[in-house]
C-alpha cells in the first residue's frame, strides 16, 4: 500500500457518500479508476436495479480502463442479481489491478469476487483504508453479518438525563440545529420506531422534512391512536428481538429508535443498540421525578454501570451531540 493507493481509496470513500440516501438496500459503494497516464474516473452505486459503482466508473473511463487500476470500497460482486456481475465487467474492460477496501460479507459474494478477478490474472490488493470503509458501510456490513439492522438510538435530553418533564407535557428540549440533525438521521435510516406512549404524548410524524432523503418506514411499539399522524405505520406487539429479525429479513439496514424511555430501556437492556446518539441541551430539569432517558432499574453499583466507547462529538447550535458505541462494537 502506498500514498497513491490511500489517496485514491479516500476519493472512492468520498464518492460513495453520494449514494447513501439513494441506493439502499444496496450498499453505498464508491469506485475510482486511475488510468495508466494518471487520469481519474469515478462512479457510485445507483438506485436499486441500476448500475453498481464499478460499472459507473468503467463507463466514465471508457477505453482508458484498459491497463488501469480500479479502487473500490467494497469487493466487486460475482453473481447475477438485479444486475450482472461486476467482476465480469472489470475483466472484460481490461483492468490490470483492483484495490478493494473491504471484502463483502454477503454470502453471495464473500471472497468470490476477489477470487474471480485473481483467476483472470488481475492483481488484487485488499484492506486499503479499511477502517474508513468499515465506518462508512457499517450498517450494511452489520446487516450482512448478523441478519439484523444496525440499531441507532437517538435521545434528546437535559444535562441531568431527562427527556421530558414529569407532567408529560410536549415541547422541545433541543434547538433547531439539533432537530435538523434528527431529520438527517431519519433520512439515513430505513425504519424508525417509537413507543405508543410517545405517539399519544407527542403525536409525531416521524418523517423527513428538513433534510434531503426519503422518510423511513414507521413502526410503533404497541397500538397507535386511529388519528395519530404517524399513520400509516406498523404496530408491533412482539419483542424488540423479533422486530429486528423481521426487519432484517425485509432488508432494513438501519433502524432508528427515537424513544421514549420504555422503548429505549427495552432495547438497551437487551443489548440491541449498536450506536447511541445523545443530543444534550444546556438545560437542567432539577429534582428526581421527571422522565429519565431509560426506564427500568438503575445499576446497583458503579461496577455494574454500562460503559461505552466515545465515537464523536459535535456542536449543534447551543446543543451538543455525543455518539457512543458499545465496547463490543468495532469502529
Amino acid at each position: 500500500m502506498n500514498d497513491i493507493d490511500q489517496q485514491s481509496m479516500r476519493e472512492a470513500v468520498h464518492v460513495a457518500a453520494s449514494a447513501h440516501l439513494t441506493c439502499r438496500p444496496n450498499p453505498w459503494v464508491g469506485a475510482v479508476i486511475m488510468s495508466r497516464d494518471g487520469y481519474h474516473f469515478n462512479g457510485y452505486t445507483q438506485p436499486v436495479g441500476h448500475s453498481h459503482a464499478e460499472i459507473e466508473a468503467l463507463r466514465a473511463a471508457g477505453t482508458a480502463a484498459r491497463g488501469a487500476t480500479l479502487y473500490v470500497t467494497l469487493e466487486p460482486c460475482n453473481h447475477f442479481g438485479r444486475t450482472p456481475p461486476c467482476a465480469d465487467a472489470i475483466i472484460a474492460a481490461g483492468i490490470a489491478r483492483v484495490v478493494v477496501g473491504v471484502t463483502d460479507p454477503d454470502p453471495r459474494v464473500s471472497g468470490t469476487g476477489i477470487a474471480r478477478l485473481r483467476d483472470a490474472g488481475i492483481h488484487v490488493d485488499v484492506g486499503v483504508c479499511a477502517d474508513l470503509v468499515n465506518e462508512q458501510l457499517e450498517p450494511y456490513l452489520h446487516h450482512r453479518r448478523t441478519g439484523r439492522p444496525f440499531v441507532m438510538l437517538k435521545l434528546a435530553m437535559t444535562l441531568d438525563g431527562y427527556i421530558a418533564a414529569k407532567s408529560g407535557a410536549t415541547g422541545w428540549i433541543t434547538g433547531d440545529v439539533a432537530r435538523r440533525r434528527v431529520h438527517q438521521l431519519r433520512a439515513s435510516s430505513d425504519a424508525i420506531v417509537v413507543g405508543a406512549g410517545t405517539v399519544r404524548a407527542d403525536d409525531p410524524q416521524l418523517t423527513v422534512r428538513d433534510s434531503p432523503g426519503n422518510s423511513p418506514r414507521r413502526i410503533v411499539m404497541g397500538r397507535a391512536p386511529i388519528s395519530a399522524r404517524v399513520r400509516p405505520c406498523t404496530e408491533w406487539t412482539d419483542s424488540p428481538v423479533a422486530l429486528l429479525d423481521t426487519l432484517g429479513a425485509d432488508g432494513v439496514l438501519q433502524l432508528l429508535v427515537e424513544g421514549g424511555a420504555k422503548v429505549a430501556g427495552s432495547f438497551h437492556q437487551a443489548g440491541l443498540i449498536d450506536r447511541y446518539v445523545f443530543h444534550l441541551a444546556p438545560a437542567i430539569m432539577g429534582g428526581a421525578d421527571a422522565i429519565p432517558a431509560f426506564a427500568g432499574d438503575t445499576a446497583a453499583t458503579l461496577a455494574d454501570v454500562w460503559r461505552g466507547r466515545l465515537v464523536s462529538t459535535q456542536r449543534l447550535g447551543d446543543d451538543v451531540e455525543v455518539v457512543i458505541a458499545p465496547r463490543r462494537s468495532s469502529p
